[in-house]
């Protein structure tokens, strides 16, 4: 059998000139193909926006702990906005007025009350706009038949995405701990007791809440002894119970805390204080979840999209994503 190849392949300048016409060819379908999946992208981008508008009634989301009466309640959010919500509390820090047996938290409906905001949601939401504004850039304002532009635009696409979508995880560098973003006591009515810290965040495309009662850090008992301080500002204890708690515990003072923040300090509107007791409850958003669904279907299109282009373009191996 022979291995000869009919006809001849050329060599020299010939070949690479039509490698290069091949490739140019090859680019020049693949950038008006990608009109059309810029195109798909608008439209999930779209569908995204809509899950996240402010759109009456809203989400009504169930509050319930799990395995304990501990919190119980709802909350209803229209877009980044908490517009209504009854909170019931059993916790052993916080009586509730007599003949009640748990303390209510009621979200102010006054117009006059500070507004109760999801700021991830909010970040997500001006991420995916201006994702829309880059897909429109792309394919009606600037050069559709430009290989850089249109990369550098799928670029900045990917990267959007892929912020919005970390927004919705939850935890990105820009969210703020609870001790540092504190809940306006006049969004409740009446307002939030000064020992309680309510704060709302988005954790996975669910809603989360922790409600924390505060005590000082360092009240009058006769030392000025403070506790031993750790990295990052945190302080806390060496053991899990200094012999003045076990003792005031023996002669029927409060019970000790067990959390996961029981032997820390933080400075909360300027004191320093620890959490006496710590409710964590999570109610998934059907919302948001399909919302960071479509954000991952988008960012793998895009990613695969990103890498053809590279390809074609001879400079996959220049990025490292």
């Amino acid at each position: 059998m022979s291995t000869l190849v009919w006809p001849p392949v050329t060599t020299g300048t010939r070949l690479h000139n039509q490698e290069e016409s091949t490739r140019l060819r090859e680019l020049e379908w693949l950038l008006a193909s990608l009109q059309d999946t810029l195109r798909s992208l608008k439209a999930g981008l779209e569908e995204c926006a809509h899950l996240l508008a402010p759109v009456e009634p809203g989400s009504t989301l169930v509050l319930s702990s799990l395995r304990s009466e501990n919190l119980k309640g709802f909350i209803t959010r229209v877009g980044a906005r908490i517009v209504k919500g009854d909170i019931y509390l059993r916790i052993p820090s916080l009586p509730p007025p007599k003949p009640q047996t748990s303390y209510k938290l009621s979200i102010s409906s006054l117009p006059t009350a500070p507004t109760m905001m999801l700021q991830q949601l909010t970040t997500t939401r001006t991420l995916i706009n201006a994702c829309l504004d880059v897909v429109d850039a792309t394919c009606w304002t600037g050069d559709s038949n430009n290989a850089d532009f249109v990369s550098s635009q799928m670029r900045l696409l990917h990267d959007n995405i892929q912020e919005a979508k970390a927004s919705l995880k939850g935890w990105t560098d820009s969210q703020k701990p609870w001790n540092e973003d504190p809940m306006d006591e006049n969004a409740f009515m009446p307002p939030l007791p000064p020992n309680v810290a309510f704060h709302l965040s988005v954790s996975e495309a669910a809603v989360l809440l922790h409600v924390r009662t505060l005590e000082a850090a360092y009240p009058n008992t006769g030392t000025n002894t403070p506790l031993s301080f750790t990295p990052g500002g945190v302080v806390s204890s060496y053991s899990g119970l200094s012999l003045r708690e076990r003792l005031a515990t023996a002669l029927g003072g409060p019970r000790p805390a067990f959390h996961d923040e029981a032997h820390e300090v933080f400075m909360y509107k300027g004191q320093e204080v620890r959490v006496r007791d710590k409710v964590r409850v999570e109610s998934q958003d059907p919302s948001l979840m399909a919302a960071m669904a479509k954000l991952g279907a988008l960012e793998r299109s895009i990613a695969l999209s990103r890498r053809a282009l590279d390809t074609v373009m001879g400079k996959a191996d220049d990025d490292d994503d």
